[in-house]
Formats: structure tokens, C-alpha cells, sequence
């Protein structure tokens, strides 16, 4: 069952060739035998499984209609979960239970979904190969020495060894595009207000968008269908119409402009990623579209002016985790501030309490106009670039990270360098619109990802140019060796 997509197995509970029940068993059975070697998880969850199992058998036995109606997924532990422990992989959240659920969460359990476990993470979704959790690194199952890349790597890691069809992650600078890349996944980082940020944990209110991981385009669709939609609990939340984005996937390309980003082929990129990069674009060309060069000047400013925005508005976020008000609480304190201290000394790890120190260095009197107010301005100066190409073009098209995966701890202690992973991501970001990471081929073993961007709220067109080239291709149907 689990060589099943999500498409899939929806129609084979629908036609009653198993059940619910037998699909969250079948799956709980694999991430108990598989997970130990990957640590994808940090909660799963058995018994509520096994129980909204019962219920989706009971709807289906119904006739309830449902496309996702008693499929398993997981979720990533940044999305508050009602009674089960949401961390965020961070020992400051390790004995947080949530009151309540994240909207993300309660849609898609109201859609029938069975949550499986809570998937591993970076720390507060701070980093790009999922080294920062307090739980431990995550292993890539395309090579168990590699990263999966973060910050939803253990989300990534899940999917790809089949250990779910689905799950949910988070993209703040490329946490679901670069994780997705790296392990030959579909990820999908919708515009920012398309699905609601309520009940998940901030890091960086402005940049922060949930997402899907799937193994492809319509399983994608499928989820975004259920996600996406005005939410009066989120004040960033749009109010604009969601499309039939299963009903949309099969429109034809021709005619299709396709913006080629010069500024992603420049140096710095691996000439093996190019080279299956430009394969991928000329099945684009024979599919019928038209491929047109496009320049972003202002595109290389994108990683120093996130990584000034994102610090400043996660040093904000993260102030209320003191030990009093949230979070972990040191032992024996002996004075107000030794408990201030000490448990956000105790609670968080190096990565966090490193953004936490540069962004309220950006924020102190004195250096706000230098740093953060310079950043915004480069940050609308690269938002124009886009409207700019969009006006010219359908897409915009380049790779999706500028290596493949690579080896556990070569990075960990050069924060420039890791930071670097988010050079071709992080202006979507900065900028608030959707993208996706698509395989599109492999460079010695390892998973490489085509990443597609468009304009504000054309998350349709997306899945549309994603589901065509996979109708071409067979890149997302590969499956890591020992997880068959």
C-alpha cells in the first residue's frame, strides 16, 4: 500500500480494496521499523491514529465523497496539535501541549485526513539541513550520511521513505522547496495569506507560509484543496476565491512563457544541477512552451536581506518564550533575572539564540536605519523585480538548491556557508509568492529539484506546469533504495 500515491489510495478506500484502519496499521508498522534509522518523528501518534481511522471507516461505510477521506499523513511539529505535544524541536517547547488545533491541522482532519505523528524539524524552523533540532539530525533515505535539508526535513524524509504518503511543512526561506529538492519530493510553498498561519508557531511572521510535501503535483493539489481559503483567525489571511486545483491540473502548456532565471545560472551553482536543470527545460520546449531569458538584478541582495528580516522578526517572536510566560523553566532560580537567563539559555539552541542575537542587534537604536530599514528596502526592490518579469512571462524557472545533498556536519559550524543553501529560495520569500520544487533528474545517487515560481495566488498554474512534466517523466516515481 505504501507504493500508493494519496490519489490512490483515496479511491482504493473509496472502492472498499482496504480500510483505514489496515492503512494507518500498515503505515504505523513501517515508521516503527524505519524511523529509529531516519528520526523523522518526534511524536507518533498510535492510538489517535487508529481511532480517526474508525471514524473515516464509519464515513466511508456512510458513503461519504471525500478525496481524503481516512488517508494518513503527518504533520510538522510546528502546528499546534489539541492534546498532543507540539515542540518545534526545541527543548524550550518539549513538554508543550497544544489546547487547541492549527487551522491547517483541523481542515484537513474535518477533510477526513489521519494524522500519523508530528514530523521532526530544525529548531523553530531555524536552518536549511535539519541539524538544529534538540531531538537529533535528520537522515536523508537517499544516502543515511547525507541531510534531507531543512527546516522540513523530517516531513521530506517521511514521504520519501514511504513512511507517509503526506505531510504538511513550512517555508520560510525555502524549508519545504530545499527539503523537497534533496529528497526527490513535490513541495509546494503557497503565496503568502493563501493558507492560514493560525495555530502554527512563528519564526518569521512575514516570510512564514504552510505548505505540502507530497510525491507529486496532484497529490499536491489534492491537499492545497483542503488547505487554502480565508481564515477570520489569521489577520494575514486573503479573501480571494480558491480554484479547482485537481480540475486545472491537466491544461495544456503551448503557449506556455517560461522566464529562465540568468541570475540562477551564474556561479556558485553545481554544473551537474544545471545540466539536469536544462534537460528538464527543454521538455518544457517540446511540451510546447516558449522559454525566454529574464534578469533579476536585484535577486543576489535576496540571502543578506532575509537574513536580517527573518533574525529581526524571530527575535521578536521568540521573546515570549522567557520560562515565566511560555516554555522551559530553569531549576532553582535564584532571582527574577537568573530565571530569564538561565531558561532561555537552557531552552534554546546555538542556531536559534545566534538569529535571536542579530536580529535584536538590527532592531537596537542606532542600527535600525542601517540594517533592517535598508533590508525592507531591498526587500521591495526584489518584490518589483518579480512584477516586473511576471509581466513578460507565465513562470519563472532555475534550480531549486545549488548542490545536492550533502554530508551530515560539514556545515554545521560555518553559518555563511549554510546560510548560502538559500540563495535561489529565499527572495520567493521575501517577496510572498508561491513556488514549488519538482525532481527533475539525479547527479551520482542524489535527488535534484527544478524550481517553478509564479505570480501572487497562480498556485493553479503551478500545479498545472508541474503535473504536465510529470506526465513526462518518471523522476518522482523513483524510490530510495531499502524503502521499496
Amino acid at each position: 500500500m505504501h507504493h500508493l500515491s494519496l490519489a490512490e489510495l483515496g479511491e482504493g478506500l473509496r472502492a472498499r480494496r482496504f480500510s483505514s484502519i489496515e492503512l494507518a496499521r500498515h503505515f504505523l508498522d513501517r515508521i516503527e521499523r524505519l524511523n529509529p534509522t531516519l528520526n523523522a518523528f518526534i511524536t507518533v501518534t498510535a492510538e489517535t491514529a487508529l481511532a480517526a481511522a474508525e471514524q473515516a471507516d464509519r464515513r466511508l461505510a456512510a458513503g461519504e465523497e471525500g478525496a481524503l477521506i481516512g488517508v494518513p499523513l503527518a504533520h510538522k511539529d510546528i502546528f499546534c496539535t489539541d492534546g498532543i505535544l507540539t515542540t518545534c524541536a526545541s527543548r524550550m517547547l518539549s513538554n508543550f501541549v497544544a489546547p487547541y488545533d492549527a487551522t491547517v491541522v483541523a481542515r484537513l482532519s474535518r477533510a477526513g485526513a489521519v494524522m500519523l505523528g508530528k514530523a521532526n524539524m530544525d529548531e523553530f524552523a531555524m536552518g536549511s539541513s535539519n541539524e538544529t533540532s534538540w531531538y537529533g539530525p535528520v537522515r536523508n533515505p537517499w544516502d543515511l550520511d547525507k541531510v534531507p535539508g531543512g527546516s522540513s526535513g523530517g516531513s521530506a524524509a517521511a514521504v520519501a521513505a514511504r513512511l507517509v504518503p503526506a505531510s504538511t511543512g513550512t517555508d520560510t526561506g525555502g524549508s519545504i522547496r530545499q527539503p523537497a529538492a534533496l529528497t526527490s519530493l513535490t513541495g509546494l510553498k503557497p503565496s503568502y495569506g493563501r493558507v492560514s498561519r493560525y495555530g502554527m508557531i512563528a519564526f518569521a511572521s512575514s516570510l512564514d507560509q504552510a505548505g505540502t510535501l507530497t510525491r507529486s503535483a496532484h497529490d499536491a493539489a489534492l491537499l492545497l484543496a483542503q488547505m487554502a481559503g480565508f481564515d477570520p483567525l489569521d489577520s494575514t489571511s486573503v479573501d480571494t476565491p480558491v480554484p479547482d486545483y485537481v480540475g486545472l491540473l491537466a491544461q495544456p502548456l503551448t503557449g506556455l512563457k517560461i522566464g529562465v532565471l540568468k541570475e540562477f545560472f551564474e556561479r556558485g551553482l553545481d554544473e551537474e544541477i544545471e545540466r539536469r536543470v536544462r534537460e528538464a527545460l527543454e521538455v518544457y520546449r517540446r511540451l510546447g512552451a516558449q522559454l525566454v531569458e529574464v534578469s533579476l538584478p536585484n535577486l543576489p541582495l535576496s540571502v543578506p536581506a532575509y537574513y536580517v528580516v527573518a533574525p529581526a522578526e524571530c527575535s521578536s517572536n521568540l521573546s515570549r518564550f522567557d520560562g515565566v510566560r511560555f516554555g522551559h523553566r530553569c531549576d532553582s532560580p535564584v532571582d527574577l533575572l537568573d530565571l530569564y537567563k538561565r531558561s532561555r539559555a537552557e531552552g534554546f539552541g546555538e542556531e536559534v539564540k545566534r538569529r535571536i542575537m542579530t536580529g535584536t542587534y538590527v532592531l537596537s537604536a542606532g542600527y535600525y536605519d542601517a540594517y533592517y530599514l535598508r533590508a525592507q528596502k531591498v526587500r521591495r526592490l526584489i518584490a518589483d523585480d518579480f512584477a516586473r518579469a511576471f509581466s513578460q512571462v507565465d513562470v519563472l524557472m532555475g534550480p531549486t538548491t545549488p548542490s545536492p545533498a550533502f554530508a551530515i556536519g560539514t556545515k554545521s559550524d560555518d553559518p555563511v556557508t549554510m546560510y548560502l543553501n538559500d540563495i535561489y529560495t529565499s527572495g520567493v520569500n521575501l517577496a510572498g509568492l508561491p513556488a514549488m520544487s519538482v525532481p527533475c533528474g539525479f547527479q551520482d545517487g542524489l535527488p535534484v529539484g527544478l524550481q517553478i515560481v509564479g505570480p501572487h495566488f497562480a498556485e493553479a498554474r503551478l500545479l498545472n506546469v508541474a503535473h504536465v512534466y510529470q506526465r513526462e517523466t518518471q523522476w518522482h516515481e523513483r524510490i530510495p533504495k531499502g524503502y521499496e
